[in-house]
């Protein structure tokens, strides 16, 4: 009877030792969210490179923006690959998050797609357009919208814009607010939305297609580039370290350029 209760106790030692996260006592299992496209799909490549190394990812996936970070932060998560580092920095003021970058990884340019109208031409006064309601993501659209000479913005508001500061619509277009992974759905709906670029992939819209791209320059990269997020303090462990070589490897550098035409840059 001892003998089977050390044994017992033996396998549920090693049971807890082997889905342990990443900061376990082997840490061989390291626990990512991220969204469908294309975060998942690039970590699905990564898992391959992992598991050559000892280490099995598990990817859990999210169609939301906050759960992967709540996820991460009460420790769910070891590490999440679906957001931008501005969004990730605003998260944490708003939420009191303590979520860091462990590597830049890659770059979605935002598109303008057609909906009802096919060109800007087409566009009438009143046109809907849509736009994502979250924080940078609707700046960020603005600002595309202010690129292509739709509407003008106050002088100096940069990713903190909002609807209310459209300084100039001499169109008087209908700028509708809605949860980003709707707008794909919604586009039917509309003149035109502008589409975050992994909801755009996820639902088989191309770059090349877009009536609009934003401006492909430094600014706009740096202040997009996705990132592997982490828990303050478990950036340099050995397991989120082993995951940041093999998401900045030439394996997911050629996934990347030969399955996304564009629409996701690597910037490593």
């Amino acid at each position: 009877m001892k003998k089977k209760v050390t044994a017992l106790v033996l396998s549920l030692a090693l049971a807890l030792g082997l889905t342990a996260c990443g900061g376990g006592s082997d840490g061989k299992i390291i626990k990512v969210g991220a969204t469908p496209a294309p975060h998942a799909a690039i970590l699905e490549v990564v898992q391959d490179i992992l598991a050559e190394d000892g280490y099995t990812l598990e990817i859990v996936e999210y169609d939301d923006y906050v759960t992967p970070n709540t996820s991460l932060e009460d420790g769910s998560l070891d590490a999440n690959y679906f957001q931008h580092i501005t969004y990730m920095n605003e998260f944490n003021t708003e939420h009191g998050t303590h979520l860091v970058s462990a590597a830049g990884i890659h770059y979605e340019p935002f598109g303008l797609y057609a909906g009802k109208c096919a060109s800007l031409e087409e566009l009438a006064d009143g046109a809907q357009i849509a736009v994502p309601n979250d924080g940078t993501n609707e700046a960020r659209a603005l600002l595309l919208l202010e690129q292509e000479g739709l509407i003008k913005l106050k002088e100096g508001v940069g990713l903190s814009a909002t609807k209310s500061d459209v300084a100039e619509n001499p169109h008087n277009y209908d700028i509708v607010e809605l949860e980003a992974r709707l707008l794909p759905t919604t586009l039917k709906d509309v003149d035109m939305a502008v589409i975050n670029g992994n909801y755009a992939i996820d639902a088989g819209l191309k770059v090349s297609d877009a009536i609009a791209v934003e401006a492909a320059g430094g600014a706009a990269a740096e202040a997009y580039v996705n990132v592997l997020a982490v828990k303050e303090g478990t950036e340099s462990s050995e397991g989120i370290q082993a995951l940041v070589k093999a998401l900045q490897s030439d394996e997911v550098r050629a996934f990347i350029e030969e399955t996304y035409d564009g629409a996701v840059v690597a910037l490593f």
